[in-house]
């Protein structure tokens, strides 16, 4: 796994090496003796090669030092400078600049190698964590399947329970538009003029001069009273019916209205028909 990284650096470095030697030779060979400009040349690529071998060293044991990483880089930039004053004193002065980065494009793959030094893993470490990503990755997609499947069913209990409920109200609402039908049929016939016409030519022969009111029903709980204690009960006058009547509307504050008093006066054992009852409340009331 190291050769994807050292092999490019190691074939930069030597192509640096190479080009910055050669560019010596010819740039100062014209000023004095050749074997100067090859010496001086190996001694720029010979620092060079030193304090890589030693930054290497200290990688290999897991250390670092500054100083050394400082003069390796003024190695490569003094080779890079060498191929940049070379550049400029040549006719073709883009070709040459254009290889004059290599002596630090060779520091930076070795930078980079060193990086992947740092960071490489063994084999069982990365199939620990890769196992550890995949489980990670199964937990969740079986979490998000369970939410999905959590939702659809949360949205199909809502829909039913909506559904449900608007059944149930258009059936109220249903019965109420009846009721309401029901009783304004009963009012109008109570309040409507020949109601009372025809009540009176009913019960005239009976009670003659006196003309009922026809009360609406009411609907609500009754308690069926026995027929032993509507015999054993004395008749009550209308005297007595009245006051008993309004002793019971007045027990309490406020008054109590003709539902409550019924159920009161029946509660206690009196008796007394349903129109003589309401009869007495309206004299009191």
């Amino acid at each position: 796994m190291n050769a994807k990284t050292v092999l490019p650096a190691v074939g930069m470095t030597a192509v640096s090496m190479v080009l910055t030697l050669a560019v010596v030779v010819m740039w100062l060979g014209a000023a004095m003796p050749w074997p100067v400009a090859v010496v001086v040349g190996l001694g720029i690529d010979g620092g060079w090669l030193a304090t890589l071998a030693y930054e290497r060293r200290l990688a290999a044991q897991g250390d670092h030092s500054t100083p050394v990483t400082a003069v390796g880089w003024s190695f490569g930039l003094i080779a890079t400078g060498v191929l940049i004053a070379h550049a400029l004193t040549e006719e073709s002065t883009g070709a040459w600049l254009a290889v004059a980065w290599l002596p630090i494009a060779a520091k930076a793959l070795w930078l980079v190698h060193g990086l992947w030094e740092q960071t490489a893993l063994t084999g069982e470490a990365l199939d620990a964590i890769q196992g550890i990503q995949q489980e990670a990755r199964d937990e969740a997609a079986v979490a998000r399947a369970r939410l999905r499947a959590e939702a659809s069913t949360e949205e199909t209990r809502l829909t039913a329970v909506t559904q449900a409920g608007a059944r149930v109200a258009h059936v109220q609402a249903r019965t109420a538009s009846t009721l309401s039908r029901a009783w304004s049929t009963l009012e109008s016939a109570r309040e409507g003029e020949d109601t009372s016409r025809a009540l009176t030519s009913v019960t005239s022969r009976v009670t003659p001069g006196v003309t009922p009111r026809w009360e609406l029903p009411v609907w609500g709980p009754t308690e069926p009273v026995s027929a032993f204690a509507l015999e054993s009960a004395g008749a009550l006058t209308d005297e007595a019916l009245d006051a008993l009547v309004d002793k019971i509307r007045h027990s309490e504050t406020p008054a109590l209205s003709y539902r409550e008093m019924a159920s009161r006066f029946r509660t206690a054992g009196h008796s007394a028909s349903e129109v003589r009852l309401r009869a007495a409340w309206k004299r009191v009331a």
